[in-house]
């Protein structure tokens, strides 16, 4: 069966509310009719196509279950629902430089929840923060004076790991030097408490926690957008995919960064 003909059987609503049943579960006729509230003959009809089509099979019970191929197929398809649900998010925001390997997930950024708003995001990161135990990582093409101010007190006081990324010529306020000195920044990095790389530019940023994780795109002039983020709450809500990716992507860039130099820093 050739590509075009999958994704024709994939546009009826019907026949994909049957694969994600399956997804659940293994199930027989009668019983995905009664879920589905649609007539046993409908859902045979559309079964048969599913079969027909390489995406589930029948055993000899009459159960019904998905094919390696169409488990394979159905794990393609939260790419196509973040895309589409987010379709004009995208058409003023792209993927920048981001590596393929993770434009290949990004249907793990599917249970994501939008959140707009400046001062919105930055009360999330505080949340973010308050929450953690254990680390926070942050990629930022800038980190804005109150959220060094709020995640001191959790490096300072709880033991909390914090690493994180800066690029060349990143903006930082003129007191920066004062306010650290002041808060003990510097004994914590010499105790390994916080650590810090750089790179040549950001256009893709991430922040996150053991447990709670956001993503911002650059907007089309390249620019990280710091306005929006795309946030997930829990490990618990997609089995912890999306938290996945933002680590993931975190620690290829960390491994692919260079020396922090405080040189390259740009005051104002």
């Amino acid at each position: 069966m050739h590509t075009e003909q999958i994704f024709f059987e994939l546009a009826s609503e019907q026949r994909l509310s049957i694969l994600f049943k399956l997804t659940e579960h293994d199930s027989k006729l009668a019983k995905l009719s009664k879920d589905l509230n649609v007539t046993m003959q409908e859902v045979h009809r559309n079964l048969s196509r599913l079969m027909d089509a390489g995406l589930i099979e029948k055993d000899s019970a009459g159960t019904f279950s998905l094919t390696t191929f169409g488990n394979a197929i159905i794990t393609q398809i939260s790419t196509f629902g973040f895309l589409s649900r987010n379709r004009s998010y995208f058409s003023e925001h792209i993927f920048g430089e981001i590596p393929m390997k993770f434009i290949h997930r990004i249907g793990a950024l599917d249970n994501s929840e939008y959140v707009s708003g400046l001062v919105a995001v930055i009360e999330l990161w505080k949340q973010l923060y308050n929450r953690s135990s254990e680390y926070i990582y942050g990629m930022l093409p800038q980190i804005p004076l109150d959220l060094i101010e709020a995640i001191m007190p959790k490096i300072r006081n709880e033991g909390v790991k914090f690493n994180y990324i800066l690029p060349e010529k990143a903006i930082v306020p003129k007191n920066r030097a004062e306010i650290l000195k002041n808060s003990g920044y510097r004994e914590l990095m010499r105790k390994g408490a916080v650590e810090r790389r750089m790179v040549d530019k950001i256009q893709v940023a991430v922040v996150l926690s053991e447990n709670q994780a956001t993503v911002m795109f650059p907007t089309l002039k390249h620019e990280t957008d710091m306005n929006s983020v795309f946030y997930s709450s829990g490990l618990q809500v997609d089995n912890g995919i999306f938290h996945e990716w933002c680590l993931d992507f975190f620690r290829y860039n960390w491994f692919n960064s260079m020396s922090f130099d405080e040189s390259k820093l740009i005051e104002v």
